[in-house]
């Protein structure tokens, strides 16, 4: 049995908090934003989003395509009709896949994302992929998931997608425990956890995989930690598959990640002096990042809308490990059983709220008057006229942020547009 030194306080902290709920009208992306990072990660598959016009332009604005990539994602452009043409439309669609798997062979896995438009809901996409399978496979797997805004939003669509993979993981056959990282990782993000897991002597899977061909095998045996906070649906599905979680603090800054490779050096014995060595070089570079970011933060308010369920670990990261007075901590969904060791790290008496009344967040927030604001990009510009700092929401999933190496370029994303205020000012 492991003896690692624990590092968790014994406050309860936020852990027994009620937030403030709302159900009002709110600002958030859809959940087929997450395309744009799960594209880059499973290299062999491809995003054919089932939608309108506007679904295609969303894509391509939060991707920023270039005009001379070949990107693997793209949208079957659903028009309005009435109901008896709905037959044209299966028929459309098995047109549309066939010319795409013609024209990209190395396409090994196909998604069909369901979007709002009534058009598609009216499409039942489960029975269209289960056709198009049979049409397919076996050079090409096709599932299907919901990237809808009436059904998810902004990250969960990364959600869906893994939940909808987790039946086609193959089954496990050694009964020895393995461990599975669990979430979409940065490649360099993802090599430096590996290497870091590997240094304590911990082989490790990484789900999503780069390749739809190296899916990891999950089962009784299975051992798996969270890299993201929003993955609710998946975890409940690799519980169905027997899998265990290890509950762990997330991997944001200096703590969390020395806390979330704890949780699988205590799960799988490692020994102390293993554990110390392999992350003491990167733990101390990190502490010298975030000292530099600290003297900018340290006493500085903030306010976090809800956007990406990223919330509540970044709240305990910069409070912690930076310094920051938190005024309110928003989130989309609070999911107490993977935010537990989370909330035991926040101050007692956190103003947390989940769910969005734009409006009523807005006044509180304009009544609080931080020092910077966390928010989504249609709310950034107004605060800023009001003269309060802002930082967009969407930097923080779609920029590296995990691990030891990234924490001080988190730290910079806080403390860049207190920076830049203060020039405008001089």
């Amino acid at each position: 049995m492991s003896s690692v030194i624990p590092i968790r306080p014994a406050s309860i902290g936020c852990t027994d908090v009620t937030p403030l709920v709302e159900r009002g009208q709110r600002e958030v992306f859809c959940g087929l934003t997450g395309i744009i990072w799960l594209h880059r990660k499973i290299q062999d598959a491809f995003f054919l989003v089932v939608g309108s016009r506007t679904c295609a332009h969303l894509i391509q604005s939060a991707a920023g395509v270039m005009i001379f990539a070949e990107p693997r994602f793209g949208t079957a452009i659903i028009d309005e009709r009435d109901l008896a043409g709905l037959a044209d439309v299966h028929d459309e669609l098995d047109r549309v896949v066939g010319q795409l798997l013609a024209r990209r062979p190395d396409i090994r896995m196909l998604f069909l994302v369901g979007s709002c438009p009534s058009e598609v809901i009216k499409i039942d996409l489960s029975k269209a992929a289960q056709r198009l399978n049979q049409i397919h496979r076996p050079a090409v797997r096709v599932l299907n998931y919901s990237g809808s805004g009436i059904e998810t939003t902004f990250t969960q669509g990364e959600d869906a997608c893994l939940a909808a993979m987790v039946p086609e993981l193959p089954s496990q056959t050694d009964a020895q425990p393995a461990l599975m990282v669990v979430g979409t990782l940065a490649d360099v993000v993802e090599d430096q956890l590996r290497q870091l897991l590997e240094r304590m002597n911990l082989q490790v899977t990484f789900f999503p995989p780069r390749n739809s061909q190296a899916m990891p095998e999950v089962g009784p045996s299975t051992r798996f930690l969270l890299a993201q906070p929003f993955l609710a649906d998946t975890a409940r599905a690799l519980l169905s598959r027997g899998a265990k979680h290890l509950s762990a603090p997330f991997p944001l800054g200096v703590e969390g990640t020395t806390a979330w490779l704890q949780a699988a050096a205590t799960e799988f014995g490692v020994a102390p002096d293993v554990f110390e060595n392999a992350i003491a070089a990167p733990r101390q570079r990190a502490e010298k990042a975030l000292a530099l970011q600290r003297q900018w933060l340290q006493g500085k308010r903030i306010f976090f809308f809800p956007d990406s369920q990223l919330e509540i670990p970044l709240a305990r990261f910069v409070h912690r490990e930076l310094g920051m007075d938190l005024v309110e901590v928003g989130t989309p969904y609070l999911h107490r059983q993977h935010m537990a060791c989370e909330l035991a790290w926040l101050p007692p008496g956190t103003r947390i709220s989940e769910g969005q009344d734009v409006d009523l967040q807005l006044d509180r927030c304009l009544a609080d008057a931080p020092d910077l604001v966390v928010c989504g990009l249609g709310l950034a510009n107004p605060l800023e006229a009001q003269g309060i700092s802002t930082k967009w929401a969407i930097e923080l999933v779609f920029t590296p942020i995990q691990g030891y190496e990234q924490a001080g370029d988190l730290a910079g994303l806080f403390s860049r547009p207190l920076k830049r205020r203060t020039k405008l000012a001089a």
